[in-house]
């Protein structure tokens, strides 16, 4: 190791016993929890563990020394692991996890990193102080995953881990979802539509209706997240017909699959959306409050009634009304972050339209309650404690990109652009209270928009505790 390597500790109390701390960065699925969702990284292969084996990775937008091989040594179950960069964009990166109890209930988790930028000492003077911000802030977001995660789970350890069918497992909620149970010791099935019938999936056609029951024989709860993407292109008859089919269609044949099912499963959570009030202006409005007009009111009126086979046959249904879910990784939050880093955002006409947005991980999270918690039941919705006006959503993004907003969008370049999906999708309002989430107790990682923004977008640098 040379002298000049740049050194990095990062050292944090997490409130879980040692082991559960360790086992939890060796299970399945911690790796992807803990690449921070502002970085486009892609696993290519794994093989090993934690204490001896290599991660091959892709890291997407890198022009040059894009993969990154990371091989796994020197490890002592339960207390520490190391791996070094073989190849990537570092001349060098060598990390050592360690794991440190601190009684019987906690314990310290402490990063050791050294590292050396290519072509040095050019390269230090010209970047190291932005990798050295960037790699503290990884860090960060590292470290409050890891605090997050493992509180999340140790409220639900005394029970057992359950077998869980998902739906929509590679899409934007889908994926965290499905890391973060296999990080907790949860089995997953993942629903596929195509190339299934492997090990740890089952088949289904949302268009045909036909679902592999035998596949689903044993599973304790099926979450349903698959569906086209409401806003992905402006909407056409065709493409009105597609969302219809993917939802009402879909919803449909997996409510009639879980009742037809010898031992079906105890609960169904469907994704549902706020788009179900309609376009309400002002109006506060909660779980509670009736559907409204529009095609996407009509749409999650059906959407939600199309699980009643599952409730007939008494398996608890839970309709999670999702807000705009915030990511970095894709949704909307990844479409706006490019023109507002460029200093080109700003809202969509007047700016007075409500937002109702809730963090991927408080989403996520959402849905792990719903699977142990018998009073989640009906419509649940889901979205942060503050709605946001449009402007004050705009205003917030920019802070935290320390950008301005000054452009706004009119209307009427709004539908030129996008059609009747700026009326309905980027115009319309909702201002939806989470009632009964905090009837339920539910606790928000993320329940301020400049929280969630700075922690998805890799503006931390502070750490837990």
């Amino acid at each position: 190791m040379g002298r000049d390597d740049t050194r990095f500790v990062a050292r944090t109390r997490v409130p879980v016993p040692a082991a559960a701390l360790y086992a939890w960065h060796a299970a399945p699925g911690a790796f992807e929890r803990l690449v921070p969702p502002w970085q486009r990284v892609e696993v290519v292969a794994r093989e090993g563990t934690i204490e001896d084996g290599v991660v091959v990775l892709r890291l997407r937008g890198v022009p040059v020394r894009n993969r990154w091989v990371a091989r796994h040594r020197d490890g002592e179950p339960g207390r520490r692991f190391v791996d070094e960069a073989e190849r990537g964009p570092f001349a060098r990166w060598v990390h050592e996890h360690l794991v440190e109890p601190d009684g019987p209930d906690a314990a310290f988790l402490e990063d050791r990193v050294r590292y050396r930028l290519p072509l040095e000492p050019v390269s230090r003077w010209l970047a190291g102080a932005s990798v050295a911000r960037t790699v503290r802030r990884m860090f960060a977001y590292r470290h409050r995953r890891t605090v997050v995660d493992l509180v999340r789970h140790a409220a639900w350890a005394a029970r057992p881990r359950l077998t869980v069918a998902v739906s929509g497992a590679s899409g934007l909620l889908g994926s965290a979802l499905v890391a973060f149970l296999t990080s907790g010791g949860h089995r997953v099935v993942r629903l596929v539509r195509e190339g299934g019938g492997g090990a740890g999936t089952a088949r289904w056609d949302p268009r045909s209706g036909a679902v592999d029951v035998a596949a689903l024989d044993g599973v304790d709860a099926v979450v349903h997240l698959a569906g086209a993407g409401v806003a992905d292109r402006r909407w056409s008859r065709a493409r009105k017909d597609e969302l219809r089919r993917s939802r009402v269609e879909g919803t449909a044949a997996l409510a009639r699959a879980v009742a037809s099912m010898p031992r079906p499963p105890r609960v169904l959570v469907t994704a549902s959306a706020v788009g179900a009030y309609g376009d309400r202006g002002d109006e506060p409005l909660d779980d509670a409050s009736p559907m409204g007009e529009g095609f996407l009111a009509d749409l999650a009126r059906a959407w939600e009634a199309a699980a009643d086979p599952a409730r007939d046959a008494g398996v608890r249904v839970v309709a999670a009304r999702f807000g705009v879910v915030l990511s970095a990784a894709g949704g909307a939050l990844a479409r706006m972050r490019r023109p507002f880093a460029w200093g080109l955002g700003g809202p969509i006409g007047d700016g007075r339209a409500w937002t109702s947005w809730v963090s991927r991980d408080d989403a996520v999270a959402a849905v792990h309650e719903a699977l142990f918690d018998e009073r989640w039941a009906g419509p649940v919705a889901v979205v942060a404690p503050e709605p946001v006006r449009a402007r004050d959503l705009a205003h917030a993004l920019a802070g935290v990109l320390r950008r301005p907003a000054w452009l706004r969008v009119p209307r009427v370049a709004a539908r030129v652009a996008f059609g009747e999906v700026a009326d309905a999708v980027l115009l319309s309002s909702q201002r939806v209270t989470p009632t009964r989430l905090r009837e339920l107790g539910f606790r928000w990682d993320h329940p301020t928009l400049s929280a969630a923004l700075a922690f998805e977008l890799g503006r931390i640098e502070a750490f837990p505790g």
